[in-house]
């Protein structure tokens, strides 16, 4: 068989995560802009301040520091960080040809794990929870990355 087909169980879950989180990282982006639009603040660059059709009366302290959007771009980056590394582990470890329950419990626990810190960041949780769900899925990718150089080496 194939591993990278959608006839592939473990590559049909592969792709759910995948896709699922390509969407967060999207989003997380467009959440940003939602909250900057919202507040009005929070732009990035000395040219956001040029008046344009979205800013009509831009002012110097649109830019600069705004938890409201920064909270967002912060979770942005630590989006990037993470969801990369499982988008490349998790196709090493479906070229591995794992279990299919073995794949579904790590994949969709990252997935679920990446939803959590969401939410946790978003509410301003402690750090301590923030990181038990930035854990899980850390330790995920790297199951997965070490099961496909495992499978690699045999």
């Amino acid at each position: 068989m194939n591993l990278l087909t959608l006839e592939n169980p473990v590559f049909s879950t592969y792709v759910i995560a995948a896709a699922l989180m390509v969407l967060k990282i999207m989003g997380q982006g467009w959440m940003t802009v939602y909250r900057m639009t919202r507040c009005n603040a929070g732009f990035a660059s000395p040219e956001d301040l040029r008046a344009g059709p979205l800013n009509k009366s831009p002012r110097p302290d649109q830019i600069g520091p705004n938890d409201y959007v920064d909270r967002s771009r912060r979770m942005h980056r630590n989006d990037l960080e993470n969801i990369p590394a499982f988008l490349v582990a998790g196709l090493l470890f479906v070229t591995a040809d794992p279990s299919l329950i073995l794949a579904q419990v790590l994949m969709y626990g990252f997935v679920i794990a990446r939803i959590f810190h969401f939410i946790a960041y978003a509410t301003q949780r402690s750090h301590e929870t923030r990181a038990t769900f930035y854990t899980i899925g850390s330790v995920v990718v790297i199951i997965m990355a070490l099961y496909a150089l495992g499978a690699a080496l045999i």
